[in-house]
């Protein structure tokens, strides 16, 4: 019995060593996978934050931006072709392909962007994603152009829901230190999508067919659709208050009649019944969605947001630098083609510098706002761009090739480093609560900062009759008298110059406003336990709305 019980009291110390071992080393794993979520950040907390690694998320936000972005540069250039197909001319009901585009995504921005503020950024990116897609696939299996055009404006829709809150992703999961080198990295491949755009839609257009053009969209889509579904934490919630649904129809109606009127302007005449009925309505709207938002608890866009200085600043500034540096690459295509007789490919490689310097400085810029905030450097860009205007408004019918590219290199120096330090400024303003909102605010200032631009500087180009003496360069210059030629080539540069100095007006003015901000309240940003990058700012200035991470 005693050599029984000596046993089984062995095997019982061994056993309750055993177990003591399992413990130990079941506290050993669950100290390692206490630490999991900092090396594979996509585990759901369930908290409405976003816990990914804050380099992936700027990696699918930026993909969005880059297909959404490379999209718009890329449909112009198949426009003829399109038009060839269907039969129709390359004005008139054409030209909705593109308006009627525009016209969705001016109208939802803001929209989408307080939705975003309340049931998260996440499934907003998501659906957005989703329709772009479908939106593509339709718009290339178009077998009419109504149909096309009715794709499109479902493909605007997507593009709206992608850019209301891709940009309040970035600035959502990196600290304030970090912040203006992230918009400065979002910047290249937004930059990226524009230069490539034109190159890769005259490849795809002289090869293959232009439905190729909304293809190309798909398998990118479905790529950055799955990646975001896996990577991305954060969880559909919902949001203190409720949706203002009169604010957002007005909004809406003010935003896409005021974007409808300048779009046509031109075309159907400033002073015509159409546009000027357009333009009142639209203006008209949106008096009444601001004294709509004044009353209601829940704003779609809160009027204090508006007028905090630094918000309020950055967001002009924006509009001005859209009115002053998005007409120049209108224009100069017409300036290469027609008055200098370069080829369709050659023009777009000559077109390209501007672009990739932005690219190149735009990064360069951000970490600087990082380091000394963005007070001085958004109009010290504005103000190297002004002058990179006046220097384009110096060339002529004769201007050497290395003459024009260093001006373009000089104006793309200033827009790159107004661009990233202004946006960062800009999302500072706002609140983390109001992150979607400030994005909305920021792609409608851009759309229809974009519409204006081309709107009157197209006016000033047109009113000296400069597309008429163009139109004749490219097609009968060569049977014409040198007389004749050089009259012709007076009348465009005359054109070109005037609406170029108009846009070097909108940079000076931009310059004023950039420098009214004043200086920028700093926060204090810390990281939340769990979430990498993910910023929770404490701002030491008083009031809700102070610039935050300056």
């Amino acid at each position: 019995m005693n050599q029984k019980e000596s046993l089984n009291d062995d095997e019982g110390l061994a056993t309750s060593t055993a177990q003591e071992d399992r413990h130990h080393h079941l506290r050993e794993i669950a100290h390692i996978i206490s630490h999991i979520p900092a090396l594979y950040p996509h585990t759901a907390t369930g908290d409405g934050k976003e816990h990914a690694n804050k380099w992936a998320v700027l990696i699918l936000a930026a993909s969005g931006g880059f297909m959404t972005t490379l999209d718009s540069s890329i449909v112009n250039i198949g426009l003829p072709a399109i038009a060839r197909t269907f039969g129709v001319g390359v004005s008139g009901a054409i030209e909705w392909i593109i308006i009627g585009y525009l016209l969705v995504i001016a109208s939802v921005l803001l929209t989408f962007g307080r939705l975003a503020d309340m049931i998260g950024r996440k499934p907003i990116y998501l659906v957005g994603l989703v329709i772009f897609v479908v939106g593509s696939v339709f718009s290339g299996a178009a077998l009419s152009l109504p149909i096309l055009i009715l794709a499109r404006m479902f493909q605007g829709l997507g593009g709206a829901l992608i850019f209301s809150v891709n940009i309040a992703m970035i600035t959502s999961v990196f600290p304030a230190r970090e912040r203006g080198r992230a918009l400065g990295l979002n910047s290249v491949v937004v930059a990226l999508g524009i230069s490539l755009g034109p190159t890769i839609g005259g490849i795809i257009t002289q090869y293959f067919t232009w439905r190729w053009i909304f293809y190309v969209n798909v398998p990118v889509g479905i790529v950055v659709l799955i990646a975001s579904t896996r990577i991305l934490t954060e969880r559909m919630h919902r949001g203190q208050g409720r949706f203002d649904l009169p604010g957002a129809a007005l909004f809406a109606l003010g935003l896409a009649s005021l974007t409808l009127g300048l779009s046509f302007g031109q075309e159907w005449g400033w002073g015509s019944l159409a546009v000027m009925s357009a333009i009142g309505i639209g203006i008209g709207a949106l008096v009444c969605a601001v004294l709509v938002e004044r009353k209601v608890p829940d704003p779609i866009l809160s009027i204090t947001l508006l007028t905090n200085r630094v918000f309020a600043s950055a967001n002009i500034s924006f509009m001005l630098s859209m009115l002053a540096l998005f007409a120049p690459g209108f224009l100069l295509p017409f300036y290469f083609e027609e008055l200098r007789g370069f080829s369709v490919v050659q023009a777009g490689f000559l077109l390209t510098p501007l672009p990739v310097t932005l690219a190149i400085m735009a990064p360069i810029s951000g970490t600087l706002a990082d380091r000394i905030g963005s007070s001085w450097l958004s109009p010290l860009g504005l103000a190297i761009a002004c002058l990179g205007l006046f220097f384009l408004c110096q060339i002529n019918a004769h201007s050497p090739i290395p003459d024009i590219l260093w001006r373009l290199v000089f104006t793309g120096i200033g827009q790159g480093l107004f661009q990233a330090p202004n946006t960062r400024s800009l999302m500072g303003a706002a609140p983390p609560s109001e992150q979607g909102v400030a994005s909305g605010v920021l792609a409608t200032g851009r759309v229809i900062g974009q519409s204006l631009s081309v709107a009157l500087a197209g006016s000033v180009f047109t009113g000296f009759g400069a597309p008429a003496a163009g139109t004749l360069l490219a097609t009968q210059g060569q049977h014409l008298p040198a007389s004749r030629v050089n009259e012709l080539q007076q009348t465009f540069v005359s054109g070109f110059h005037a609406a170029l100095l108009l846009c070097a007006a909108f940079a000076a003015i931009g310059i004023f406003t950039a420098l009214v901000r004043g200086n920028e309240s700093k926060r204090k940003t810390t990281i939340l336990p769990g979430a990498t990058g993910a910023a929770a700012p404490q701002s030491r200035a008083s009031g809700r709305y102070g610039a935050t991470g300056m």
